[in-house]
């Protein structure tokens, strides 16, 4: 693995708001920034228009199977309901990489209610499905892409960071830190179910008090 500062970051789902948030951030950053998409070519327009935004072109866009290949640590940023087959379709291509996992487990219409799969978390069944050769590590449920796009803009929003990987786990969070963002090792993989719920009930408090993107903060720390 390179050392973060030199770090090849593939972002799937990077054309979305969410994951674009975080490539832009990252590319800001010096970060060479892979974006992912089902096609190639609506990758490449989504890195683009970050490349115009930062007036460089450190961005580069590629179908996922070939942007996951070309990584050093893939974001995994595509809604519940592609996570699964988004997975099976870069495999091949994740053994001995660090997975990010940013899915929430959304269930259209009623967003603002927690529905956990069966209970339990969506990113670590991901885990379970790629088994020990993947570093998967769940983070960046909580922070709001309305903010992520707004370079200039502190966030404040605390990143809870979970995995069955210390290690992994603290690169990912020097990775939160170095964007701007308060980040927290949250101990193992299956702790992400916190998270993961957690963005149904910032949803329910935008709507209810009528705000762009509510976060949470650990304090006493």
């Amino acid at each position: 693995m390179q050392n973060e500062a030199l770090a090849t970051i593939a972002v799937l789902g990077g054309t979305g708001k969410e994951g674009g948030g975080l490539a832009l951030r990252w590319a800001h950053k010096g970060h060479k920034v892979i974006i992912g998409s089902r096609t190639a070519e609506r990758a490449q327009e989504a890195a683009d228009a970050m490349n115009a935004t930062l007036g460089g072109s450190s961005v580069v866009g590629a179908a996922n199977p070939d942007a996951a290949a070309q990584a050093d640590i893939i974001v995994l940023a595509v809604p519940y309901a592609a996570q699964q087959s988004t997975v099976k379709d870069v495999a091949d291509a994740l053994a001995g990489k660090i997975l990010i996992d940013v899915t929430v487990p959304l269930v259209p219409p009623k967003v603002s209610r927690v529905q956990l799969p069966d209970g339990g978390s969506a990113v670590e069944a991901v885990q379970k499905m790629l088994g020990d050769g993947v570093r998967v590590v769940s983070a960046f449920q909580n922070i709001s892409a309305h903010h992520l796009t707004k370079l200039d803009e502190e966030i404040e929003c605390d990143v809870l960071v979970c995995a069955d990987d210390s290690d992994a786990a603290e690169q990912v969070v020097a990775l939160a830190q170095e964007i701007g963002l308060r980040a927290w090792n949250a101990g193992p993989l299956c702790n992400s179910v916190v998270a993961e719920g957690l963005t149904s009930v910032l949803i329910a408090l935008n709507r209810r008090y009528k705000v762009p993107g509510s976060g949470i903060r650990i304090t006493g720390v």
